[in-house]
């Protein structure tokens, strides 16, 4: 399951600088983050989890292998993207190709690095590539509803659907909001309205670029985008992307004096793409054994041969059931056997719905 993330931005907010910093300290890490360029701007790096290496000290694992995400360098946006100006037509199909959106915005001063408005302001920066992602939705929604329309009077039952998943997304667009906020809950109205790939539908983690004084605690730029992100029901995180690529090369004994000298716990990165993640609602689940522990990523509500088929497509259509111990118990009694002997063991059929930190081993027969 490849889930990616598109970096965007405005030009000069520290996007690029970023992008590479996040994959080229994951690229530094290969022995427990391995990272693989796939296209000249695609990385995918490896979610940082503790969890991974408890369990895999006690199964004194040979390998450790981290569950995955993409993230995207996406091309610098400017106003008229919607319209094809610079690379917006680029830019917008980029977007489409992507799971979620991480939004760069520049929280820092500095003289040298011209803004193109020649202002900071990460709000309106925010705004300015919003309102490009709607006017693309709306011009999009303008055609597709009244055609949908049309032929649900034919008593075309899918384009009755259409219609009816849309509209509320196309008068939330004409009134200035994002379709996100039109996102139903039904199965097969999701599915449609999934369907339709509109850019304002997808989730939106907001990256606070600041300077490295502001890296710990954030400034008056980040509290601004922080108050923006609440009251969207979105995330947002602050990074110095200075500080990151300062990070890269550094021996992991060096980074953790580095960090702790700035007053910082964790990289920005790592909680770039720990958010990345949630984002997306996504679990973790782990096989276990002498060979490797390896995490896997699906949806939160997962069903067992559904986390199955991550592994194998085969194991999902042959599943039989799931041995299931849970993370904690794993962690309490020391290991398979151990939690085995206590009763933690479980035997969980096809209706289990997968639960984060789940140490999994599934039966199959094909």
């Amino acid at each position: 399951m490849g889930f990616r993330c598109g970096i965007v931005g405005l030009p000069n907010v520290g996007k690029s600088t970023l992008f590479n910093a996040l994959t080229e300290t994951q690229a530094a890490q290969a022995a427990n983050y391995p990272f693989c360029t796939i296209e000249p701007n695609v990385g995918n790096v490896g979610v940082p989890d503790p969890r991974l290496d408890k369990l895999a000290a006690i199964a004194g694992s040979q390998k450790i292998i981290p569950t995955q995400l993409g993230f995207v360098d996406i091309a610098g946006l400017v106003r008229g993207a919607s319209k094809g100006e610079g690379l917006g037509n680029q830019f917008l199909g980029n977007i489409r190709e992507v799971d979620a959106i991480v939004h760069v915005l520049r929280c820092f001063e500095n003289d040298d690095i011209q803004h193109v408005d020649n202002k900071v302001d990460p709000v309106s920066d925010a705004d300015t590539v919003e309102t490009e992602l709607m006017l693309a939705d709306l011009e999009s929604l303008e055609k597709r509803v009244p055609a949908a329309q049309k032929k649900a009077t034919g008593g075309d039952k899918e384009a009755k659907l259409l219609a009816s998943v849309l509209q509320p997304a196309l008068d939330l667009l004409r009134d200035g909001k994002p379709a996100r906020h039109a996102r139903p809950d039904g199965e097969e109205e999701l599915r449609v309205f999934n369907q339709a790939q509109l850019l304002t539908a997808k989730p939106v983690l907001y990256v606070c670029n600041v300077d490295e004084e502001s890296a710990a605690n954030g400034n008056a730029f980040s509290e601004a985008v922080f108050a923006k992100a609440k009251a969207e029901g979105a995330n947002a995180v602050i990074v110095s992307a200075a500080i990151e690529s300062e990070l890269v090369g550094m021996e992991v004994e060096e980074r953790l004096v580095f960090l702790e000298e700035m007053g910082l716990h964790e990289t920005g990165l790592a909680r770039v793409i720990r958010s990345g993640y949630d984002l997306l609602h996504l679990i973790t689940f782990f096989t276990v054994g002498p060979k490797e522990a390896r995490a896997w990523t699906v949806h939160k509500g997962a069903k067992a041969p559904e986390a199955a088929g991550e592994i194998h497509s085969d194991m999902q259509r042959g599943f039989i059931r799931a041995e299931t111990i849970g993370y904690d118990d794993y962690i309490a009694l020391g290991g398979e056997s151990a939690a085995k002997e206590a009763g933690k063991l479980r035997q969980e059929g096809k209706e289990y719905v997968v639960q984060d930190g789940d140490v999994l081993h599934f039966k199959f027969n094909v």
